[in-house]
Order: C-alpha cells, then structure tokens, then sequence
C-alpha cells in the first residue's frame, strides 16, 4: 500500500515539474499562451493516464482516438487513432476503410519520455491495401510476414498510429477499425499493485517528455521566424512522422494589423495542407479559419496558392485566423508529392494586401 501511495505523490510532484516547460524564459507569457499551455498538460495527463494505466495492456490493446489531445502539430484533417502493442506479439486489425481520402498505418518505437523520438518500425498506407472479397480489409501486424496486408513490427515496437486524412468532411467517411492480439490469454489478469506504480512514473514522464519535446522544436523554429524552411525530414521522421509526408514547419510572429502572407507551387499530390498552431504546437481552434488544404483552397490564376495569417480577414487569398494569438508555429504538409516546393513568406502590414487588390 504504501508503495501505491508513494507513487501517487511522486506522479502528482513530477506533474508539478512539468508545469516549468509552460514557464520556461522562451514561451510567450500572454494570459492566453499560459492557459492554453497548462491546459495543454492537462489534456496531456489525460491522455498518458489512459495510455499508461487503462489501456496499456499489450494483450488486449484497444484503437483509441485521441480526443481534443493536440500533440506535435496534430492536423485538424486527420483522426487519429493508436493503441499500445508489443513487438514479439502478433495482432489482427480489421475494418472497412471508409471513403476517407488519406489512410496509414504505422508501428512505432515510441521514446518521447526518454529522448523525444518515436521511430517508425513499419508503415503502411490505404493503397497498399487489399481488401476481402466482401470489402472487409484485414492487417496482420507481427514480426515476420503474414497475410495479404502485413504491418512490420520489430523488438522494440510499442506502439500502433493510424491517420485517417479528410479532403472534405462533408462528404467523406472514416473507416471503423478493431485490433486483437492473436493467440493471446483468454482473458485480463487483475490489477497487479506494480504495474501501477510503475505506470504512475511512465505517464508523468510522458507528460513532461511529450511537453519538453515540441518546446524544443519551438525554440529550433525561433531561429528563423516567418518562415516555412526544411528543417531536415529525418529529424521529423524519428519523432512519428509519416514517411509519405514532406513537412514544413515554421514559427511566426506578428503584430497588430500584420499580416503572413505565403504564396508556393502546389506539386501534383492527392493531398496537402497548412494549419496554424500554438506555440505548444497544438492546433488552434478547429471551429475557426485555422486551416486550408487541397479541397478547400483557392488557387491563383497560375494555379499557385496564397495564404494570409492576420487577426482579422483582409478579403485577399486564403486567410488563417490567428484566434488571439501574436506567436505560435505553423506547418504545411506535401502527402505523396514527388517535389517540395519551399513557400516565398514575408510579412507586410495587413490594409496593404486589400489596397493592392482593390486596384
């Protein structure tokens, strides 16, 4: 009993810990930034409570979407469902795949509490798959090959990420997934005092390793401000990223009545996307202008794209809502492009974008 109690307390100070990532000298001090980032640990805790304690038993994993939990640039087009796994288990995953426009698997080594990276051990993504004759779609996810549709996993897999991408939420229907472990126990063993001990000191760590990771990739944005470079796939790839994205984040900074203005080449791909994040890199609010991607977008005459960032819409291009915020990052995503065009991005006061337009 006593070692319960004690992990509690050390879980609620380790908590306590990870409240200095919001009030490190780097992040904005607005009343705003600070809510938002300490709600952000809360939806954090959320999350790897669940992951660690509730869900985290490799023999009865369960798909879980993350649910309000915006972590590393989540895209508002995606849902987003991950389950806990071991590699040297085998599993069956099985569904419809939906008419959704975008879908990936993939198993992934998941270190966020020990350095921050989340190495893929396999992929893979909707074209690959082949269907039942009843369009059912099953995935054998396992260390050696099986099946029509094999899922990789390696020694250390962990865990199981699955991005289901809208173009167009009107229309479009995700798919309805299921895992089961295959020849596992018949049923769950009771609660066992360690594990929980133990999984008290893992959530917290991923609360704060999760938190001190994407603070990180902030401040490494800093250094460029205003801008969309490539900051270099493998360092994106090793924290998650899907390998069939080219990802371009950046950091922005403006001031009252300024505006972001982003034009680029848009390569033939069957998706992409540019969201406005917070500095924590959650998204903003979703019921807003905070996004824009292939289906909903408005190109140029030349068939390139120009996006604007401002507080308020100046009538010029796709506008992005900075909803409150002065500082955050952003992100635009090529999804299957054989080409990465690097957007042109400067900032310029916002009234002049409607004046060049009015003439």
């Amino acid at each position: 009993m006593a070692e319960i109690a004690g992990a509690w307390t050390e879980f609620c100070r380790a908590l306590e810990r990870a409240g200095q990532v919001v009030l490190r000298d780097t992040a904005p001090d607005t009343p705003l930034d600070r809510a938002e980032g300490f709600r952000y640990l809360s939806r954090l805790t959320r999350e790897m409570l669940y992951s660690c304690v509730d869900n985290a038993d490799p023999d009865f994993p369960r798909l879980h979407e993350l649910d309000l939990v915006k972590i590393g640039a989540d895209n508002p087009d995606n849902v987003y469902l991950s389950a806990n796994i071991r590699g040297d288990r085998s599993y069956r995953i099985t569904g419809q795949r939906g008419t959704i426009a975008y879908f990936s698997i993939g198993s992934k080594a998941n270190r966020y509490a020990k350095d921050g990276t989340m190495a893929s051990t396999g992929e893979l993504t909707g074209a690959e798959l082949v269907p039942e004759p009843d369009g059912t779609i099953e995935i054998i996810a396992s260390a050696t090959k099986q099946g029509r549709n094999w899922l990789p996993l390696a020694a250390d897999s962990t865990g199981l990420v699955v991005r289901q991408t809208y173009l167009d939420r009107i229309t479009e229907t995700p798919g309805q997934w299921r895992i089961e472990r295959i020849e596992g126990p018949g049923e769950p063993a009771e609660l066992d005092p360690e594990f929980l001990a133990k999984a008290f000191g893992r959530a917290a760590l991923s609360v704060h390793g999760t938190a001190e990771t994407f603070a990180r990739w902030t401040e490494k944005f800093m250094a460029r401000p205003n801008e969309l470079p490539d900051f270099g796939q493998d360092f994106f790839q090793r924290a998650g990223g899907d390998p069939e994205i080219f990802y371009l984040h950046g950091y922005w900074t403006l001031r009252p009545g300024e505006a972001w203005v982003i034009e680029t080449e848009v390569p033939d791909c069957p998706y992409w996307n540019f969201q406005l994040d917070n500095w924590w890199m959650e998204s903003l609010d979703q019921r807003r202008r905070i996004t824009v991607n292939k289906h909903t977008a408005a190109l140029d005459e030349d068939g390139r794209v120009t996006i604007v960032v401002a507080d308020r819409d100046p009538g010029v291009g796709n506008w992005i809502d900075t909803c409150g915020h002065t500082t955050g990052t952003a992100l635009l995503r090529w999804l299957g492009a054989e080409r990465h065009p690097i957007p042109r991005c400067r900032v310029v006061p916002a009234d002049s974008l409607a004046v060049k337009e009015n003439r």
